[in-house]
């Protein structure tokens, strides 16, 4: 079964920490005012909208706030207005990274970002440097201790799910985005809670990092990433063994 980058299952793990610094809210509501404002307020027409009224439900964002991004997004409350960049780049050890940001001030933006690459042993490259190597999936995670493989398989296979990947605690998985909701609905039918679930840009190969030193560098250049207020979304195609990881600790 295909891999996934370990900066999926290491952001999976802090999302209740992001959480509990308001950072992810902020993020959640940049994505709803944006989908609202390109696909309309009704998310019964609006899959994008609709997935992410589904991530802030997960979060505990409550329905009031979810209901106001909305409004700001249609323009009938006064907000700010965001626009959707993306910027490409390569990390320490060569990985590659895809930075999904929303700013209302690109020029800030660029330099903020081409900064923290500088700072952490990257460089910011040209647009098409990077994205080839990443495809838009579902992603839809779930804790292992609450369904076995083979039955969880078969539910997502079954509603046309492509893949199934063991991240440690967790299943991920992954569809095509034409079937994401299918499959979502049917294994939330079959009883079975879900951790997380979204749209996400998926490596098509990893490069394993072996080297701890290495190691630390990228995933402080993620942090630092994530952490800029303008970012949405930071995916990597790095993956590093566990047993690596256990020597940063």
């Amino acid at each position: 079964m295909a891999g996934h980058s370990k900066w999926s299952q290491i952001k999976h793990k802090k999302s209740a920490q992001d959480a509990k610094r308001g950072k992810l809210f902020t993020k959640l509501i940049r994505e709803i005012m944006v989908a609202a404002r390109i696909g309309g307020g009704d998310p019964a027409g609006n899959p994008r909208l609709r997935a992410a009224i589904d991530a802030a439900k997960s979060a505990n964002m409550p329905k009031d706030n979810i209901e106001r991004a909305i409004k700001k997004g249609t323009g009938e409350l006064e907000g700010v207005s965001y626009e959707e960049v993306t910027y490409e780049g390569y990390g320490p050890g060569g990985v590659a990274v895809l930075v999904e940001a929303m700013t209302d001030n690109r020029q800030r933006t660029v330099a903020d970002v081409r900064h923290i690459f500088a700072k952490r042993g990257g460089n910011l490259g040209e647009p098409g440097s990077v994205a080839w190597m990443f495809e838009k999936k579902g992603v839809i995670i779930v804790e292992k201790e609450e369904i076995e493989e083979d039955k969880l398989m078969d539910i997502a296979l079954e509603a046309g799910a492509e893949d199934l990947v063991d991240q440690g605690d967790t299943w991920e998985v992954h569809t095509d985005p034409q079937v994401y909701e299918a499959v979502k609905n049917a294994i939330e039918e079959a009883g079975i809670s879900i951790s997380q679930a979204k749209l996400d840009m998926v490596p098509q190969n990893l490069v394993e990092v072996t080297d701890p030193q290495v190691a630390e560098k990228i995933l402080k250049l993620m942090d630092a990433l994530e952490d800029n207020d303008d970012v949405q979304n930071v995916y990597a195609n790095f993956d590093i063994p566990d047993e690596v990881l256990e020597k940063m600790k």
